[in-house]
């Protein structure tokens, strides 16, 4: 829909001076080019002047000094076309470049700070198209649209000017063809510009398509899967090749038509001109001239429609980014306080929360947990255990009630350096490509590497790193695919604990270790969790039994809490579901 707006709209003037003001650091070079395009098409119009004169005043009347004199002016003004043109063609590509280079960085700046929820509604490749692909059309605005149309619209007002003052009536009779060149040119543009859309809705759909399934690929081989998937990629594929055939239609019905416009101009400008040239009315210098300014004007216009399709395609670009930089609910909210340490006391009280209107996932929440203590949070699957951490670290926006962390309500801290003093390790392990070592300091230059074999020994990773090739420089691939799962989560760990968190979250980490990798990790967490605020998402209940406090969540309320103890004598759900696994490791 908000496609169909923009295309809809004859020409945006908001949005263009919006895309023009993306220039604004740049305005030495903007200006420049303006400058080169006026310089471009004064000079268009010499050669055509001069070739009059030559052939009127010295040909004619058998000259040859100053014939030679001419012809080297003529040169001299072919090679600063030549120049001029050489430097506008760098400059607006330099503008361009310089413009996209800036903007790309704002965008992904701005996806930096976004709301988690805001990736969880948008396709990757969607996000993927508008960094990339939509930005990158951008730079066609100022490379191939702004600049050269200008460029093209003054070539053309210097043409007929020259050609007016040299004979209106030749004039005349060589434009006289040009409604027919005007009326293809605006079926053309009409028909490029739906087919461009086409196109560009096909590369979106190819990108979010292939960055889907090559991240899933394992999931469509392990359920061979694999023809059914090619077939739809086809079909896809198939749309893409059709949406680009059908702009090749209309570049091969367009450019003919301008070619048999501009013959029949030339036919018609030779008519006219033997008429008058038998009547007196008329020189040779003129046919000339009049022949290669018919080239001139032509070539431009030709341009005029398929560069009025680019730059209306880079405000169909640019409208897309801006309004995901201007997507105010995106940028995570933060408050100003910044803490010189946290302690680690966290309250929740009466918090009720909803990743929408339709499903409320917490309700009415409230617990304590003491500095320096441990919380275990138990449940089942969709019981609110993760959503809980999800609102702490402010990911998400509670509807109602209060979080507090030192006492102090967690919208007044400045979002970033609250998060700064919470350690996360999650079940699911994001590595990146590149090395172990970087993945553990997240290329955070400060970090030294006695700190992060330290906090490698700690959590019993130290000497599985050290037994590969590579050590600590060993390349992980992506999505850290050369690692196990519980590779994966020790390299989590020692992530975690390198920043020295005073608040320690275990979102169910240790729930696909082997049994070896969990005693290094629980003898590890035994240590780091000394003197520090420790939260502990766990479905095995036999690793939790000395936390100090206990909660058990059902359907997003807390249906018990206290110590393992206290629970057990209650003899309730958790004494329950405790049994039960026990049960089930004896076996």
């Amino acid at each position: 829909m908000v496609l169909g707006k923009v295309i809809g709209r004859v020409f945006d003037f908001k949005l263009f001076r919006r895309i023009l003001s993306l220039a604004s650091p740049f305005r030495l070079q903007f200006y420049s080019a303006m400058g080169l395009a006026v310089a471009l098409a004064l000079l268009s119009v010499l050669n055509p002047a001069l070739i009059k004169i030559t052939i009127d005043r010295y040909v004619m009347h058998g000259n040859a000094p100053m014939l030679y004199t001419m012809t080297a002016v003529m040169f001299g003004v072919i090679v600063s076309q030549a120049a001029l043109s050489y430097v506008f063609t760098y400059v607006s590509g330099w503008l361009g470049q310089n413009i996209i280079l800036r903007l790309r960085s704002d965008v992904f700046a701005h996806l930096v700070k976004a709301n988690v929820s805001f990736f969880d509604k948008t396709a990757i490749g969607t996000t993927t198209t508008r960094t990339i692909s939509d930005v990158e059309t951008i730079n066609d605005v100022f490379a191939e649209g702004i600049i050269t149309i200008v460029s093209d619209l003054l070539t053309i007002v210097a043409v007929l000017t020259f050609m007016l003052y040299t004979s209106w009536k030749l004039t005349l009779a060589t434009i006289a063809v040009l409604p027919i060149l005007l009326i293809a040119a605006y079926y053309f543009k009409e028909g490029i510009r739906k087919s461009f859309t086409d196109v560009r809705n096909q590369v979106a759909r190819l990108n979010a398509f292939l960055q889907e399934h090559v991240t899933g690929m394992h999931i469509v081989q392990l359920f061979n899967a694999g023809d059914i998937e090619f077939n739809k990629f086809k079909t896809i594929n198939a749309s893409h090749r059709d949406a680009n055939i059908r702009s090749i239609f209309y570049y091969s019905v367009f450019f003919p038509v301008v070619e048999i416009t501009s013959s029949l101009a030339t036919g018609t400008l030779m008519w006219y001109w033997a008429h008058e040239y038998l009547g007196g009315h008329a020189t040779l210098g003129q046919l000339n001239a009049f022949i290669m300014c018919i080239n001139l004007l032509f070539r431009p216009i030709r341009m005029l429609a398929d560069k009025f399709n680019t730059l209306q395609m880079g405000m169909v670009a640019a409208d897309r980014v801006f309004k995901l930089t201007d997507a105010a609910e995106l940028v995570q909210p933060s408050g100003r306080r910044i803490p010189q340490r946290v302690e680690g006391h966290i309250e929740f009280r009466d918090v009720r929360f909803s990743y929408n209107e339709d499903n409320e996932i917490l309700k009415g929440i409230s617990f304590t947990v003491e500095a320096g203590a441990t919380l275990a949070i138990v449940g089942a699957t969709g019981s609110g255990k993760s959503s809980l951490v999800q609102i702490l670290l402010r990911n998400y926006e509670i509807q109602s009630g209060h979080i507090f962390v030192d006492g102090v309500d967690i919208r007044e801290y400045d979002v970033y350096e609250l998060r700064r003093n919470i350690g996360l390790v999650l079940q699911d392990v994001f590595l990146f490509s590149g090395s172990i070592y970087d993945n553990i300091t997240l290329y955070n230059e400060s970090v030294s590497r006695e700190r992060v074999i330290e906090a490698a020994k700690l959590c019993g990773i130290h000497e599985f790193i050290m037994r590969l090739p590579n050590g600590y420089d060993q390349n992980v691939m992506e999505r850290g695919s050369t690692l196990s799962l519980g590779q994966r989560q020790l390299i989590s760990f020692v992530r975690a604990m390198l920043v020295n968190p005073q608040v320690l979250i275990l979102d169910e980490a240790t729930s696909s270790i082997d049994t070896q990798s969990e005693q290094l990790i629980q003898h590890a967490v035994t240590k780091v969790v000394e003197g520090r605020t420790a939260i502990v998402i766990a479905h095995r209940l036999s690793t939790i039994r000395k936390a100090d406090k206990i909660l058990v969540m059902q359907r997003g309320e807390i249906i018990e809490q206290g110590s393992h103890d206290e629970l057990m004598s209650l003899n309730g759900h958790y004494a329950s579901l405790y049994r039960m696994q026990l049960a089930e490791e004896v076996q």
